[in-house]
Protein backbone atom coordinates (compact mmCIF):
# COMPACT_ATOMS: atom_id res chain seq x y z
CA UNK A 1 0.00 0.00 0.00
CA UNK A 2 1.36 3.41 -0.92
CA UNK A 3 1.02 6.63 1.04
CA UNK A 4 0.48 9.58 -1.32
CA UNK A 5 1.05 12.20 1.42
CA UNK A 6 4.35 10.58 2.36
CA UNK A 7 5.39 10.52 -1.28
CA UNK A 8 4.52 14.18 -1.66
CA UNK A 9 6.67 15.03 1.36
CA UNK A 10 9.61 13.08 -0.07
CA UNK A 11 9.26 14.78 -3.46
CA UNK A 12 9.03 18.25 -1.87
CA UNK A 13 12.11 17.59 0.28
CA UNK A 14 14.13 16.42 -2.72
CA UNK A 15 12.97 19.43 -4.75
CA UNK A 16 13.85 21.87 -1.96
CA UNK A 17 17.33 20.44 -1.38
CA UNK A 18 18.02 20.39 -5.11
CA UNK A 19 16.87 23.98 -5.59
CA UNK A 20 19.06 25.10 -2.69
CA UNK A 21 22.04 23.17 -4.03
CA UNK A 22 21.63 24.58 -7.54
CA UNK A 23 21.32 28.10 -6.12
CA UNK A 24 24.50 27.71 -4.08
CA UNK A 25 26.48 26.42 -7.09
CA UNK A 26 25.28 29.47 -9.03
CA UNK A 27 26.16 31.80 -6.13
CA UNK A 28 29.61 30.25 -5.73
CA UNK A 29 30.29 30.71 -9.44
CA UNK A 30 29.34 34.38 -9.18
CA UNK A 31 31.53 34.78 -6.10
CA UNK A 32 34.43 33.18 -7.97
CA UNK A 33 34.02 35.70 -10.79
CA UNK A 34 34.05 38.66 -8.39
CA UNK A 35 36.75 37.24 -6.11
CA UNK A 36 34.34 37.32 -3.16
CA UNK A 37 34.25 34.94 -0.22
CA UNK A 38 33.48 31.46 -1.58
CA UNK A 39 31.16 28.71 -0.43
CA UNK A 40 33.30 25.85 0.92
CA UNK A 41 33.60 22.84 -1.38
CA UNK A 42 32.70 20.62 1.56
CA UNK A 43 29.35 22.43 1.91
CA UNK A 44 28.59 21.98 -1.79
CA UNK A 45 29.39 18.27 -1.64
CA UNK A 46 27.48 17.81 1.62
CA UNK A 47 24.34 19.29 0.07
CA UNK A 48 24.79 17.06 -2.95
CA UNK A 49 25.13 14.00 -0.72
CA UNK A 50 22.11 15.06 1.35
CA UNK A 51 19.73 14.76 -1.58
CA UNK A 52 20.80 17.61 -3.85
CA UNK A 53 22.73 15.68 -6.48
CA UNK A 54 20.43 16.71 -9.34
CA UNK A 55 20.78 20.36 -8.37
CA UNK A 56 24.54 19.94 -8.07
CA UNK A 57 24.87 18.36 -11.50
CA UNK A 58 22.63 21.01 -13.07
CA UNK A 59 24.57 23.77 -11.32
CA UNK A 60 27.90 22.30 -12.33
CA UNK A 61 27.14 21.98 -16.00
CA UNK A 62 24.77 24.92 -16.49
CA UNK A 63 27.20 27.36 -14.87
CA UNK A 64 30.36 25.47 -15.87
CA UNK A 65 31.40 25.37 -12.24
CA UNK A 66 33.59 22.72 -10.60
CA UNK A 67 33.62 20.65 -13.79
CA UNK A 68 37.41 20.34 -13.69
CA UNK A 69 37.48 19.15 -10.08
CA UNK A 70 37.70 15.36 -10.11
CA UNK A 71 35.99 15.10 -6.71
CA UNK A 72 32.90 16.82 -8.05
CA UNK A 73 32.92 15.02 -11.40
CA UNK A 74 33.00 11.63 -9.65
CA UNK A 75 31.03 12.20 -6.44
CA UNK A 76 28.04 14.15 -7.78
CA UNK A 77 27.00 11.48 -10.32
CA UNK A 78 27.62 8.80 -7.68
CA UNK A 79 25.39 10.66 -5.21
CA UNK A 80 22.77 10.96 -7.96
CA UNK A 81 22.75 7.20 -8.58
CA UNK A 82 22.44 6.44 -4.86
CA UNK A 83 19.62 8.98 -4.49
CA UNK A 84 17.81 7.63 -7.53
CA UNK A 85 17.90 4.12 -6.06
CA UNK A 86 16.74 5.43 -2.67
CA UNK A 87 13.89 7.39 -4.26
CA UNK A 88 12.74 4.30 -6.18
CA UNK A 89 12.77 2.25 -3.01
CA UNK A 90 10.84 4.91 -1.07
CA UNK A 91 8.30 5.61 -3.77
CA UNK A 92 7.68 2.09 -5.03
CA UNK A 93 7.66 0.00 -1.87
Amino acid sequence: MTHPIGHLVVVLLFASVNLLTYTLYRADKQRAKTHSRRIPESALLLLSAAGGAIGALCGMYHHRHKTRHLRFVILNPLFFIVQLIAACIILFT
